[in-house]
């Protein structure tokens, strides 16, 4: 086989297991601070794989998807909490997700870095302070 080729599944493999590793520590502070994985999601996907600022965005709020519910999921079971505050903030999430889709699509990406910037910093000063 030539040499080329043995190399770039090696390269392929490595990939596959620098994804599993990501994605395992973007789950696990998702799950165990019950949000914030795309915080690090999105710098790996621009810094680390390379995504241009919009992929990187999207592929995360697609990430968070189905982690959400699983983590939802587990929580249900094992967290008393109140289902009007849930019903009521769920709506309004679906709400501003819809929005913020859109506003990803048509926003350019320097905008998206600069609101994605702040919202990291204001977080960080919030976390701080409280």
């Amino acid at each position: 086989m030539p040499n080329n080729i043995i190399m770039k599944k090696k390269k392929k493999s490595l990939n596959w297991i620098l994804d599993a590793v990501f994605g395992s520590i973007i789950g696990f502070v998702n799950g165990f601070l019950g949000g914030g994985g795309g915080m690090i999601a999105v710098p790996i996907l621009e810094k680390i794989k390379k995504l241009d600022n919009k992929k990187a965005h999207a592929t995360a709020i697609a990430v968070m998807f189905p982690l959400s519910v699983v983590s939802a999921f587990v929580y249900t079971l094992t967290i008393e909490f109140n289902w009007l505050i849930l019903v009521i903030l769920a709506v309004s999430v679906t709400a501003g997700g819809i929005l913020g889709s859109f506003l990803l699509k048509n926003l350019s990406g320097k905008v998206i870095r600069i609101i994605f910037a702040f919202l990291m910093l204001g977080s960080g000063i919030y976390m701080i302070i409280s």
